[in-house]
């Protein structure tokens, strides 16, 4: 596109705001409302017929996987009215909508005009129908045959001067069938740039627990949680990002579990839940969720559990044998000794005050746990996108191995993961820093060598963009500039290559903000049907708790030109690689079983792959933590010693969380209306606390701007209006991805490379118009 049409394009949302209303803060979540919001969603987008096929099969074990969050399925029975949340409802909704993008729409909607667009409306626009090309200095998609589509693929990735000037994102909704053709034709290609969606979020937590107990993967099945006496919930909203998760805590809390919640905000879904397939939760009776709630800062978990922690040792000397779990310790664990004299020289009012949390709240907590040894510590992005996420990990851990409270039933670790197969991408493959013995089964298998030097995660490829030494970047699914910090930044990054591709089912920013040329190429949805040959082809994917289902879609595509992702992949490496005896991709394109044996011969655990997983529910992979021994450097779960690190915040600056609202998944936005905190008709909100916007001397509903300095560099999220909310002082949460354009890039957790959106230091200011 021209470079005048260029500059007119917003990287991100326009700054335009609509007429907000504020109404009551839920005490309850679901209920009538949560049913009432699914079947409008449904029949916004569909007609009754298929709306009503579309939810009937989804999460059914001869149904399809929802393209939602990775909250686990039951292992027994399972809901025949609706096994799915209200947000699961949207995301089908979104997904196998009728509405269709065909060459019309593009030839009338400009690049520039579509940019003016807010989020909402472009997501709501409808299913891309057919592969769609830019050309350079062009203005409007135009519409192309597939072979052509591949012809410029092919002639950009063969024509690079490195594979490494190659990248190969993915997102967290590909199916292990896909993941691992697609980290195959990557490595084939000869690059490892293959950065995904666990890069920015939950890879602190695979780094955290794989140092600690040798797994990067929590550890509890689903009935675990029913067995707990105590669960943590930290830094994360289930009510919204993982609804189903409600239900389950619903139970355990009937069971007798104590659930302590652990958030700066007072969130809907902890405080109670009506469940909609009851009589009493219709009528919004709901059940209490959490016991306790803890406000603390934002960033300070790890000075909570370290308090935590050392009075618990404490007690251990008051009552010795009744409330460590010495044997384990010694047994199992490492480094005991080294941590409790560390955690001996912590102040524990310097602790408590660091995490906002008064000391008497907090030993009030730890009467409450002390002879409890059936602990969960459930987390999830709140805590994975700071600084020190991986060491305020590390301290949950900690608290598990005082209590030795891993590798029994109704105890472990359980980081709650988003995308329905981000988890199940890693462990097909889909990761920079490659396993040896995933290299050397590549090579055994396939009859390649496949690269060794490890590749670019997200921010390193922002990075290498931004500098012109990667020139294609391609993305399987998601929404990369909307999801990634920055966004200026971002922009310019994605600006400087000279083709991004990104295979959709949607409409999405990223497809505005482009290389000098750009390719979308359409593919079926989780909820479609996916023929090959005449035959029905299922995929797999891997829930948070480490089982492997089969997922079958049920729907007529909206168009004969989507393909499968698994054929989408086949075909570009035939078309970039040639015909290869050693990798059968026609043969894999035609039958999805071919997939699966190639899988079951190269990662670990997959062994009869095909038949186990058309057993009810599936199977589940090996868990070292779970099965109670910890393949560490050490042979044993490490204990480890954690240093806070408080914010030094100004008087004139606050610390902000980003998080979602109830009409939103992930950068998908549902609705604009956030019903549990009451706010309708706007995202663009920040949430503070009284005395701060005295301090500030600002009013409800004043408009301000935000701007974060980090690195000498000014980043500004304009027009935005203020609440008043409960939130610690000097802190503030807003909606992403609006203000992802405040979150430095090279702000990052340490050994994961997070980025840190969930602690940006902002100013916030008058609006300036």
């Amino acid at each position: 596109m021209s470079e005048k049409e260029n500059k007119a394009i917003h990287p991100e949302n326009p700054e335009k705001l609509k007429d907000i209303k504020l109404g009551k803060v839920y005490k309850t979540a679901a209920g009538f409302e949560a049913v009432a919001s699914t079947a409008k969603h449904i029949l916004e987008e569909m007609n009754v017929s298929r709306g009503f096929i579309a939810l009937q099969k989804l999460n059914q074990v001869d149904g399809y996987d929802c393209p939602g969050c990775a909250w686990p399925d039951p292992d027994d029975h399972r809901s025949s009215i609706a096994e799915y949340c209200e947000n699961g409802a949207k995301a089908v909704a979104e997904e196998a909508t009728t509405k269709i993008l065909d060459p019309a729409f593009f030839k009338k909607y400009s690049i520039a005009e579509m940019s003016d667009w807010d989020d909402y409306k472009i997501g709501k626009s409808g299913r891309i129908a057919q592969p769609m090309y830019l050309p350079k200095n062009g203005t409007h998609y135009q519409p192309l045959a597939w072979d052509e589509a591949f012809k410029i693929l092919a002639t950009h990735l063969n024509g690079l001067e490195t594979p490494d000037e190659a990248i190969f994102y993915t997102s967290g909704r590909t199916s292990n069938e896909a993941a691992f053709l697609y980290q195959l034709f990557a490595r084939a290609f000869g690059t490892n740039n293959l950065p995904d969606c666990s890069n920015m979020c939950h890879e602190s937590s695979g780094v955290a627990l794989g140092e600690q107990l040798g797994i990067g993967k929590g550890s509890v099945k689903l009935e675990d949680l029913y067995e707990a006496e105590v669960i943590f919930i930290l830094g994360q909203n289930p009510g919204t990002n993982h609804p189903r998760m409600l239900s389950a805590l619903e139970k355990a809390h009937k069971n007798g579990a104590c659930i302590i919640a652990v958030n700066p905000l007072p969130e809907t879904g902890l405080s109670a839940f009506a469940d909609p397939q009851s009589v009493s939760g219709m009528l919004g009776i709901g059940t209490t969720i959490s016991n306790i709630h803890l406000p603390v800062k934002i960033n300070g978990d790890m000075a909570l559990f370290q308090a935590i922690n050392k009075l618990l040792i404490l007690e251990e000397e008051k009552e010795p044998g009744k409330i460590l779990d010495k044997k384990f310790i010694a047994e199992d664990t490492h480094g005991f000794g080294e941590y409790k004299n560390h955690l001996m020289q912590q102040d524990l009012d310097l602790l408590a005050g660091t995490c906002g949390i008064p000391l008497s709240k907090i030993k009030e907590v730890v009467e409450t746990i002390k002879y409890s040894n059936k602990i969960i510590t459930c987390w999830a992005m709140g805590l994975t996108q700071h600084k020190n996420s991986v060491d305020t990990i590390k301290e949950l851990v900690n608290t598990l191995l005082l209590k030795g409270s891993i590798g029994k039933p109704g105890a472990g670790t359980c980081p709650v993961r988003g995308h329905s197969n981000v988890q199940g991408d890693r462990t097909m493959g889909i990761y920079e820093k490659p396993w040896d013995w995933l290299l050397e089964n590549l090579e055994r298998n396939f009859g390649f060598i496949p690269p060794k030097e490890y590749g670019h995660d997200v921010v390193d490829s922002i990075e290498a963009m931004h500098r012109g030494e990667c020139k294609i970047f391609m993305g399987m699914g998601g929404n990369f500039l909307s999801a990634t910090p920055d966004t200026q930044y971002t922009a310019k990054a994605l600006q400087q290559c000279d083709l991004t591709v990104h295979v959709s089912t949607k409409l999405n920013r990223s497809h505005l903000v482009t290389g000098k040329e750009a390719l979308i190429f359409p593919v079926l949805g989780r909820s479609d049907e996916d023929l090959q040959n005449g035959e029905k082809q299922f995929v797999t994917c891997e829930n948070s708790m480490g089982v492997i289902q089969r997922s079958q879609g049920v729907l007529k595509p909206i168009s004969e030109e989507l393909l499968s992702e698994p054929e989408l992949i086949c075909k570009m490496a035939i078309a970039v690689l040639k015909e290869n005896e050693k990798i059968p991709w026609r043969k894999y394109m035609g039958n999805y079983d071919a997939i699966r044996d190639a899988i079951e011969v190269t990662i670990p655990g997959f062994e009869d792959y095909n038949k186990r997983v058309r057993n009810y529910g599936g199977f589940y992979l090996p868990n070292s933590a779970r099965e109670g021994y910890f393949p560490t450097e050490t042979n044993k779960a490490n204990f480890s010693i954690t240093h806070i690190s408080p914010f030094h915040i100004k008087e004139n600056e606050l610390l902000m969380i980003t998080i979602r609202s109830h009409d939103q998944y992930n950068t998908t936005i549902y609705g604009l209306n956030d019903r549990y905190r009451g706010i309708k008709n706007e995202r663009r909100v920040i949430l503070m606390n009284r005395e701060d916007m005295d301090a500030h001397n600002l009013k409800h509903l004043e408009q301000v701007d935000l701007f974060n300095f980090s690195d000498g560099r000014e980043r500004v999220a304009r027009n935005f209006l203020v609440i008043e909310y409960d939130i610690p002082k000097q802190c503030v949460a807003t909606y992403f991805p609006e203000t992802n354009v405040l979150v430095p890039i090279k702000s990052v957790a340490e050994k994961s490379n997070t980025p840190t959106s969930k602690s940006v230091i902002i100013e916030v200011r008058k609006h300036s118009k």
